[in-house]
C-alpha cells in the first residue's frame, strides 16, 4: 500500500531539495517582516499587553487546527503579526535593555544552522559544525587571554549560563566550601548560581560608587570578621555592569586576588558579557586591562557583537581548566571513539543538544574582520557620548554620568521617582520609545529612579537621539500619572 501523499508545507529544510523548499518560504517570510514593521511603525506596538494579545486573538485563530493552513499562510500570519507586535531593537528608539539588533549576515547565517540542524552533542552528529567550533572559540580565547597557556572557550546560551560555569568550574576546583564575593553590582545571575549549586550565597560588598572596592575587596580577603577561615574564595567582578555600563577597576582587583593567593585559595571571575567586546577595538579595548589576569571570563556576542539570540561564550587561559565538565554517555562519546580519534562535544556544554551558535559568529567574524566589528563598537560608544551630551545641554535633564561602555542614565529636572516610573510606562504604552530604568545615586548620593538607555545600534544618528529625548519631555507631565495615549499615524509623526 503506498504512503499517503504529504501537502508541501510538509517539506524538509535540510537535504538537496531543502534550497528549493525554502526560497519561496523565505521570500515569505522576508515579505511578512517587512509588513509588519510598516504596521508597527515605531520600535514597538501601542495599547501594552492587551492590546497585543487582542491582536493575536483577532488574527491567528486556533492554535492546532484540524486542518493546516498552508505555509505560506501560516507565515503570513504569525510572521507578520511578531513583526507588528514585536519591540524591534533596530529602531533607535528601542533603547531598553542590552537588547541588539542583529547583523543581517548574522541572521542569514542562523538560517542556515537551522536548516541544517546540527545537534552539537557528537561529531557525528556535526563534523563541519564541531570543526567551526573547535578553531573560532579558540580563536576568541586568544583575545581574551593573550598569554594564556591554551585558550579555548565554550559557547554558552549567554551571561547567566556563562556564569554559572564560572562558579561550577570554582566549585569544582576547590570543593562545596567556596565563598563566592561579588559587589553589589554585580548581575542576579552571580545569586542564582550559588543557589542553582548548593553553595551559600554570595558574600555582596557595597559598591556606592557603582563599582567593586579593591580596598574593600582587600578587607574581606584578610578576614574583616564576616568571611570565615581561611577557606577558598571565588571573586566575581563585572566589565560593563547591566544598570550603568560600569567596568569594575580590573587592574587592582586581580593585584589583590594575586597578593591573597599565597594565603588561600582565591580565582577571579570577570562577567563582561557587556563589556566584554570592547577588546575588538584598539582605542576602546584599554577599558578592560586586567581581563586578561581572570580565571574564567564570561562574553556575549548577542549584546555589543550585534548576533541573534543566543551566541554567549565562557572563556578560560587554559583549556585544562574544563577537565572538569567532562561527562560520559556511551551512545554519544564511547571511550573507544574518543580513542580513535572523534571529538569529544559532550565535555563542551551544560546542554546535551545545542544549536551550532558558532556558525553565525564564524560567519560574522569573517565578513566584517576586527576591523569592521571595531568600527560598530566604537561607533555605538560615540552615539552613547553624544546623547549623554544632550542630556547635559538640556536644562530640563539631569544627566547621571558620561556613560562607561553605550548606557546612558537621565532623567527629568526635578521629576519623583514615580514620575519617572509613569514617563517610561507611557512611552512604552504609546509605542514611541522603549527605555529602561535603573536606580543609582543622585548627585547628592541619594538613590532614585533613572530612565535607561542602552545604546546598541551602531546606525543611530545625532538626529535619532534629539528626537528621543524631545518624546520624553513632551511626554513628561509633573504632577501626573502620565496616562498614556495610543495616537500614532507615522513614524514623522512620532518623532
Amino acid at each position: 500500500m503506498a504512503p499517503p501523499a504529504l501537502p508541501d508545507s510538509t517539506l524538509l529544510a535540510g537535504g538537496t531539495a531543502g534550497p528549493r523548499a525554502l526560497r519561496p518560504l523565505v521570500d515569505a517570510v522576508l515579505t511578512a517582516l517587512a509588513d509588519g514593521a510598516a504596521a508597527r511603525c515605531g520600535p514597538l506596538p501601542p495599547g501594552g499587553p492587551a492590546a497585543v494579545a487582542g491582536m493575536l486573538a483577532e488574527r491567528a485563530g486556533p492554535v492546532l487546527p484540524v486542518h493546516g493552513s498552508g505555509a505560506a499562510e501560516a507565515l503570513r500570519v504569525l510572521v507578520g503579526f511578531l513583526a507588528e507586535g514585536a519591540a524591534d531593537p533596530a529602531d533607535p528608539h528601542c533603547a531598553a535593555h542590552l537588547h541588539c539588533p542583529p547583523l543581517a549576515v548574522a541572521a542569514a547565517a542562523d538560517l542556515a544552522a537551522s536548516a541544517l540542524n546540527p545537534s552539537m552533542d557528537s561529531w557525528d552528529q556535526a563534523p563541519a559544525a564541531s570543526a567551526v567550533e573547535e578553531r573560532v572559540t579558540r580563536e576568541l580565547a586568544r583575545l581574551v587571554h593573550p598569554s594564556g597557556p591554551a585558550p579555548d572557550a565554550l559557547v554558552t546560551t549567554g551571561g547567566t549560563e556563562s556564569n554559572l560555569l564560572g562558579v561550577l568550574l570554582a566549585r569544582e576546583k576547590h570543593g562545596p566550601e567556596l565563598t563566592v564575593l561579588c559587589g553589589a553590582n554585580a548581575h542576579h545571575s552571580v545569586r542564582r548560581a550559588t543557589w542553582l549549586l548548593g553553595l551559600p550565597a554570595p558574600r555582596v560588598l557595597p559598591t556606592p560608587r557603582g563599582v567593586l572596592d579593591p580596598a574593600a575587596l582587600r578587607r574581606a580577603l584578610e578576614g574583616d570578621g564576616t568571611t570565615t577561615g581561611r577557606g577558598p574564595v571565588l571573586v566575581v567582578a563585572t566589565a560593563g555592569t547591566t544598570d550603568t555600563g560600569d567596568i569594575d577597576p580590573l587592574p587592582p582587583i586581580a593585584d589583590t586576588v594575586a597578593a591573597h593567593r599565597a594565603h588561600r585559595p582565591v580565582l577571579l571571575h570577570v562577567d563582561a558579557a557587556y563589556g566584554g567586546p570592547l577588546l575588538l577595538s584598539p582605542a576602546l579595548a584599554p577599558r578592560l586591562a586586567g581581563l586578561e589576569r581572570a580565571d574564567s571570563v564570561t562574553l556575549d556576542l548577542h549584546k555589543l557583537g550585534w548576533q541573534p539570540v543566543a551566541a554567549g561564550l565562557l572563556t578560560v587561559p587554559d583549556a585544562a581548566a574544563l577537565a572538569a565538565l567532562d561527562q560520559r554517555a556511551d551512545y554519544l562519546n564511547a571511550d573507544d571513539d574518543t580513542e580513535a580519534g572523534l571529538p569529544d562535544l559532550l565535555g563542551r556544554s551544560l546542554r546535551t543538544t545545542r544549536r551550532p551558535d558558532i556558525l553565525k559568529i564564524a560567519v560574522t567574524l569573517r565578513a566584517l574582520g576586527r576591523d569592521g566589528l571595531a568600527a560598530l563598537v566604537e561607533a555605538t560608544c560615540a552615539a552613547a557620548r553624544e546623547l549623554a551630551a544632550l542630556v547635559a545641554a538640556e536644562p530640563r535633564l539631569r544627566l547621571h554620568a558620561e556613560p562607561p561602555i553605550s548606557t546612558v542614565l537621565f532623567r527629568p529636572a526635578g521629576a519623583t521617582d514615580a514620575e519617572v516610573a509613569a514617563l517610561r510606562r507611557g512611552l512604552i504604552t504609546d509605542g514611541r520609545a522603549v527605555l529602561g530604568r535603573a536606580t543609582a545615586p543622585a548627585p547628592d548620593g541619594r538613590p532614585v529612579l533613572w530612565l535607561k538607555a542602552t545604546l546598541l545600534n551602531p546606525h543611530t544618528q545625532p538626529a535619532d537621539l534629539a528626537a528621543l529625548l524631545k518624546l520624553v519631555l513632551d511626554r513628561y507631565a509633573p504632577g501626573t500619572a502620565g496616562t498614556p495615549g495610543t495616537t500614532r499615524t507615522s513614524r514623522t509623526a512620532r518623532a
